[in-house]
């Protein structure tokens, strides 16, 4: 008892149940909290889609879209939030997280067929279509008054390394993009061979016709044991003894190389001690053998390609047929800005080329490249999927009609769901008004009406400000871009449906340690 006779009250447990009680509104508190903190970082980033768009924050779905697509990635998180916002309206109004899932995905289905029969086919050999498509990738960058040159590229470089007439994809690992800081994004070139950016490490020999190339693994420096130990030297006789001895060692090695008639030798990188000693130097240059060092791991598999070289890891190995060929390999001075190396006129060729991107500073140069590898994967989802759309928020605008339309033959919940979807896509079309600086709502109302008239190409033309046909304004984009971007967003949507609790980091990391524990190698 208390003062004024009130008494405490205490929670007196109702059965064994009682320590296990679960919060019955703790999955919607959940629900509301994930599509919160996902309608947050698409509003973030609504400001940057479209060619006057500010710039871009990547999330893990955008970086699934430019791992499948390569472009789309501010439209498909625009999606998703829009898609969130839906859900919050539809969970609000009491109807259960797994009919909203599965009508969203009858929804994505209805979408994905309205887009095909949207789509116009494309042919490779059709030049101008594909300059189109990388052109309209990139006038949403920095660089997009660059595009006149920055699209030829693109287009060119995708070009040499696949048969247009079988192949299914292309291997980006084939185009290498090197960065030079210096110049202009207008110095930016397209080189059919290798272009190396270390310095040749003999500065007499710089250019050689008629290149016989070798890339080697090991070193060209006095050798050392396994362990370490120390060696004394007691008198000048010894001491003398132990330099001739080194210096017969690395001249044998440089003979042997020679002998195989090599005169461009790539060394690559080691940890372990110098590549390439002063003495080995001083031979490579007397024997005018041209010289590269500090080669990459990681670029050893793009040169063998480019030049047909195959790596020696012994000098044993280091024969004639090991060699690679080329018309010609030259120290490049790059205005003093620096100095490339080219090797250039290859008599094997692999299918691969070399891009080498110039700016002004590091900003301009990282831009430059994400640019350049935008288009490129534009070109890429045109060999996978040959087929265009219209871009400038057509196709969002016809798949909300369509998606009501078929709304209408639906019943009960899923007709309201598929509908909701529907009308959140216009979100695309919406933001693509408002960072061009029009009306939105009226935009979006004109265009709703275009396409209700049978004009499917109407889009929004941020340059006129206003709306035309997107086609004939050349502003396309390639079909699988759009599909990719319709189904992440929905995929994504639908797995933070399915979250209703949060897992503590001590329960994860307990269940870790268990997985471990039982030998189970990979957890998913």
């Amino acid at each position: 008892p208390r003062r004024g006779g009130r008494y405490r009250s205490a929670a007196v447990p109702a059965g064994p149940s009682a320590g296990t009680y679960q919060d019955r509104d703790k999955p919607a508190q959940i629900r509301n909290s994930n599509i919160a903190a996902g309608k947050a970082v698409a509003d973030a980033i609504r400001t940057s889609l479209g060619p006057k768009g500010m710039d871009k924050m990547l999330v893990e779905l955008s970086k699934a879209q430019d791992i499948e697509a390569g472009d789309g990635t501010t439209s498909v998180v625009v999606i998703a939030g829009a898609l969130l916002d839906a859900c919050s309206r539809l969970l609000q109004k009491g109807i259960h997280p797994t009919i909203i899932s599965e009508s969203f995905q009858k929804a994505l289905e209805k979408g994905i067929e309205v887009l095909t029969n949207m789509a116009q086919p494309v042919e490779l050999s059709d030049r101008e279509t594909l300059l189109n498509s990388a052109t309209t990738s990139l006038n949403s960058k920095v660089v997009c008054q660059y595009s006149s040159l920055l699209s030829p590229m693109s287009v060119d470089a995708v070009m040499k390394v696949i048969d247009p007439s079988t192949a299914s994809s292309v291997d980006l690992r084939d185009i290498k993009i090197v960065k030079k800081l210096g110049g202009t994004i207008d110095d930016c070139e397209l080189v059919e061979g290798l272009v190396l950016t270390q310095k040749v490490a003999n500065t007499g020999v710089t250019r050689v016709e008629k290149a016989k190339i070798g890339l080697i693994q090991f070193c060209l420096s006095a050798p050392k044991t396994d362990m370490d130990n120390q060696i004394v030297v007691s008198d000048y006789a010894q001491m003398d003894r132990v330099l001739r001895e080194e210096r017969a060692y690395i001249l044998n090695l440089v003979k042997q190389i020679k002998k195989a008639g090599c005169n461009v030798l790539l060394i690559q990188k080691s940890i372990l001690r110098d590549a390439l000693s002063d003495l080995a130097l001083h031979f490579l240059n007397k024997m005018k053998i041209m010289v590269v060092k500090d080669i990459e791991r990681e670029d050893i598999e793009f040169i063998c390609k480019t030049i047909g070289t195959k790596p020696v890891a012994h000098i044993d190995q280091f024969t004639p047929d090991m060699l690679g060929s080329a018309e010609l390999a030259e120290e490049v001075n790059l205005n003093s800005s620096g100095k490339l190396i080219k090797i250039t006129g290859c008599t094997n060729p692999g299918k691969t080329v070399t891009i080498v991107v110039r700016g002004s500073n590091k900003l301009v140069l990282e831009e430059a490249e994400r640019s350049i590898h935008d288009a490129l994967c534009v070109i890429r989802c045109l060999v996978k999927k040959r087929a265009l759309i219209a871009g400038g928020g057509a196709p969002e605008i016809e798949l909300a009609l369509r998606l009501n339309e078929y709304a209408r033959t639906l019943r009960g919940m899923d007709s309201y769901c598929v509908r909701a979807y529907g009308d959140a896509l216009e979100v695309i079309p919406s933001t693509l008004a408002e960072n061009a600086g029009l009306n939105p709502i009226s935009t979006v109302t004109e265009l709703r009406n275009r396409h209700a008239q049978g004009e499917k190409t109407a889009g929004i033309n941020v340059r006129k400000g206003g709306i035309s046909n997107i086609l004939e304004e050349l502003v396309v984009q390639p079909l699988l871009v759009s599909v990719s971007a319709l189904t992440l967003a929905t995929e994504t949507v639908r797995s933070i449906l399915k979250i209703d609790d949060v897992v503590s980091s001590v329960c994860i990391a307990f269940c870790l340690i268990s997985f471990i524990s039982t030998g189970i190698d990979t957890v998913i």
